[in-house]
C-alpha cells in the first residue's frame, strides 16, 4: 500500500517505478551470468585475446543495433523496442545453453547477438529514462537504479559462484544461464504495464551530429562519453579474467563481485541522498580521479587480495562519478535543440561515441598484447586506458547550472575555469 501511494504521486510517476523494476531485473540477470559468460568462454579457449574479440564483437554491434532500434522506435514504439531487446538477450542465453562446450567456436556470433540485444534494450531504456524523469527526479531515479544495480551485484555473482562450485561445473553454468533467461522474460512481462510511447517525425541523425558545431555542451558531452568508453572497453573483461586466474574459483569470483557491489550499494545510497546539483562536478572530479589512480595498484604482482582492494576503491568511485554524470547527461540532452522531435537520435549519437571509445580501447589492447605479449603489454596499457573516466571531468568542467523561473537549465560557462579545481563548475 505504501509503495502504491508513492507511485501515485505526481512527483514520482508510475512509469518511473516500473522502469526501475525493469532495470533491476535486467541488472540482476546480467549480474548472475555476464561475468561467468566471459569465464565460461575463456575456460574453453584459454586465450585472453579471444575474450577481447568476443567483447569487441559486442561493442561493434551495439552502435549498429542502436541505429536500427532508433529507427524502429520512431516507426513503432519505445516500449516494444525495449521488449525486443530483452527477448534477444533471452535468446542469447538459449544459444549459449544450446552450444554448450562448443560455444567458444562461435565467439564472434555470440558477441554480436549480445551486442544487438543490448543495443535495443539500452536505446529504449535511455529514451524512456529521459521521458519519465525530470531534472528534479533524475538524481532520485539514477541513485536508486544504482542501489538496485548494487543489490543485484551482491546477489547475482555470489549466488552464481556458489551454484557453479556446488554442482557439476557444466550443470552449474547451465543453471545460472537458465535463470537469467527466465528473468529477462519476467522483465518483458512487466514492460506491458508501461504506457505506450510513440514518436513522430522522420528518423535521421545528421542534424544531431551537426548540432555539435552549434552546441558546445553537447559536443563536450560526446567527448566525455568517448573517454568513458575508452576505459570500459578493456577493463570490463580484463579484471574478471584476472580475478578468476588469481583465485581459480568461481565462488571467489562471486565473492569479489559481492564485496564490490556491497561497497557500491552503500555509495549509491549515500550519493542519491546527499548529492545536490551544485555539487555534481565536484563528485565527478573526485570519482574520476580515484578511478584514474586505482589501476596503478595493478602494476604490482597481481593477487586476489590486491584485486579485492582494487575492487573496493573503484566501487567507492563509481557512485561518485556515475550518479551526477548520468543526471548531467540527461539534463544536457534535455536542453538540446529539437529534443522533442529528436530525443531518440540524441541517444543514438551519444551511444555511438561511447562505443567508439570501447572499440578503440579493445583494438588497442589486442594490438599491444600481440606486439609486446600479455606480460609486457597490459602494465603499459592500464594507466593509459584507466585515465578515461578522469578525462570526463575535463570535458564537462565548463558546463554550469543556472536557475531560471525556478527550473534548472544547462549553459556553457562564459568564463574560463580552472579544470583542476573541483569546487568550480
Amino acid at each position: 500500500m505504501r509503495l502504491k501511494k508513492i507511485m501515485d504521486t505526481d512527483q514520482y510517476p508510475r512509469d518511473l517505478f516500473l522502469l526501475l523494476f525493469v532495470g533491476g531485473l535486467f541488472t540482476l540477470s546480467t549480474a548472475l551470468s555476464n561475468t561467468f559468460v566471459n569465464i565460461f568462454l575463456w575456460k574453453q579457449s584459454g586465450k585472453i585475446t579471444d575474450i577481447a574479440f568476443y567483447n569487441l564483437s559486442i561493442v561493434v554491434m551495439q552502435p549498429i543495433a542502436f541505429y536500427l532500434a532508433g529507427w524502429f522506435a520512431k516507426k513503432i514504439d519505445r516500449v516494444i523496442v525495449l521488449r525486443i531487446g530483452v527477448l534477444i538477450l533471452a535468446l542469447f542465453y538459449i544459444g549459449v545453453l544450446y552450444m554448450g562446450s562448443l560455444a567458444s567456436n562461435y565467439i564472434i556470433l555470440l558477441g554480436a547477438m549480445l551486442g544487438f540485444g543490448l543495443g535495443f534494450y539500452w536505446l529504449a531504456f535511455n529514451v524512456l529514462t529521459l521521458e519519465v524523469t525530470e531534472p528534479e527526479t533524475r538524481d532520485f531515479f539514477n541513485g536508486y537504479l544504482g542501489v538496485l544495480n548494487s543489490l543485484s551485484g551482491m546477489i547475482g555473482p555470489l549466488s552464481a559462484g556458489y551454484i557453479i562450485t556446488r554442482m557439476d561445473k557444466h550443470a552449474g553454468y547451465e543453471t545460472i544461464f537458465t535463470v537469467s533467461m527466465v528473468l529477462f522474460f519476467v522483465a518483458v512481462a512487466i514492460s506491458f504495464f508501461l504506457n505506450r510511447r510513440k514518436a513522430d517525425g522522420r528518423f535521421g541523425i545528421r542534424e544531431v551530429l551537426q548540432e555539435r558545431k552549434k552546441d558546445k555542451a553537447w559536443l563536450q558531452l560526446l567527448r566525455a562519453h568517448f573517454f568513458q568508453g575508452f576505459r570500459e572497453g578493456t577493463f570490463v573483461f580484463l579484471i574478471v579474467i584476472w580475478v578468476y586466474t588469481a583465485s581459480k574459483s568461481e565462488f571467489a569470483l562471486g565473492t569479489y563481485g559481492f564485496v564490490q557491489s556491497f561497497v557500491s550499494f552503500v555509495g549509491y545510497y549515500c550519493v542519491s541522498h546527499y548529492l545536490t546539483p551544485r555539487n555534481r562536478m565536484r563528485a565527478i572530479f573526485t570519482g574520476g580521479l580515484l578511478l584514474f589512480i586505482s589501476p596503478f595498484m595493478l602494476l604490482f604482482p597481481v593477487s586476489f587480495t590486491l584485486l579485492v582492494v582494487y575492487g573496493v576503491s573503484v566501487s567507492i568511485a563509481y557512485p561518485l562519478l556515475l550518479v551526477p554524470y548520468v543526471s548531467l547527461t540527461y539534463d544536457i540532452i534535455g536542453k538540446c535543440r529539437g529534443i522533442h522531435e529528436k530525443r531518440i537520435e540524441y541517444i543514438v549519437v551519444r551511444e555511438m561515441y561511447l562505443n567508439a571509445g570501447r572499440i578503440i580501447s579493445i583494438i588497442t589492447f589486442i594490438i599491444v598484447v600481440n606486439l609486446l605479449s600479455q606480460e609486457k603489454g597490459i602494465p603499459l596499457l592500464l594507466p593509459i586506458l584507466g585515465a578515461g573516466h578522469f578525462l570526463i571531468y575535463f570535458c564537462l568542467r565548463k558546463v554550469s547550472f543556472s536557475k531560471s523561473s525556478s527550473q534548472k537549465t544547462i549553459e556553457l560557462a562564459e568564463s574560463q575555469q580552472d579544470g583542476n579545481n573541483p569546487n568550480k563548475q
